[in-house]
């Protein structure tokens, strides 16, 4: 029934499954081609707005919100982006909301069964798969067992003009947990898609954070 912002909305379709349970759905992304296709697609949706991440503070993107969803989104930042994301996300919630993160595992035992299905699907040219990241045995061998392992930093040209960002490998949850635990509480902390199983044997983690 409250406010609800997606940072990082992506293509929009979790904004769109779930506004209808909100009085205010604000999916916001930094690619303006992406947002554009948003607003073509989703944005005839009652109560349902798409912008760029810059658009925040600016009429009609203005806080606070009573949720704020950020999936998929902080382990691709390098390391003071994310900070500074983190930061945003406990500036843009109500004192009294909550938010939402998800980021990927990609450390310990799991990692090795994620990179045997990406190779399966890189192999029948599923998505992205084919241009994956690639593990040396080693390196492989020291993720499963919870060893960090270099960080490969890629950069591209962008709407405004050149930035960095990393791919999956190498992402440690538990660097953000902390980071998180400074500017929230964290009132949850989940594992999916087994939650018996905790952090080991699942794919990814998921942090429901109060404001301090």
């Amino acid at each position: 029934g409250g406010r609800r912002l997606d940072y990082g909305c992506g293509d929009g379709t979790f904004a769109a499954m779930v506004h209808e349970l909100f009085a205010e759905t604000t999916g916001v992304d930094v690619a303006p081609d992406q947002v554009a296709e948003c607003v073509a697609r989703l944005g005839h949706l009652p109560g349902v707005r798409f912008g760029l991440t810059r658009d925040l503070g600016r009429p009609g993107f203005t806080g606070p919100w009573d949720v704020v969803t950020c999936m998929e989104v902080l382990e691709h930042c390098l390391e003071p982006e994310r900070r500074r994301v983190v930061g945003e996300l406990a500036r843009l919630v109500n004192p009294a909301g909550i938010v939402v993160i998800s980021v990927p595992i990609e450390i310990g035992p799991s990692v090795a069964g994620k990179q045997f299905f990406r190779a399966l699907a890189g192999l029948r040219r599923l998505g992205d798969y084919e241009h994956r990241e690639r593990y040396s045995p080693m390196e492989l061998a020291r993720s499963a067992f919870g060893a960090r392992i270099p960080r490969i930093v890629f950069e591209r040209e962008g709407p405004n003009g050149r930035y960095a960002y990393y791919g999956h490998k190498g992402f440690d949850f538990r660097d953000l947990e902390r980071e998180l635990a400074e500017r929230f509480t964290i009132a949850r902390r989940l594992f999916t898609p087994l939650r018996f199983m905790g952090p080991l044997f699942n794919s990814q983690a998921w942090f429901v954070c109060t404001p301090k």
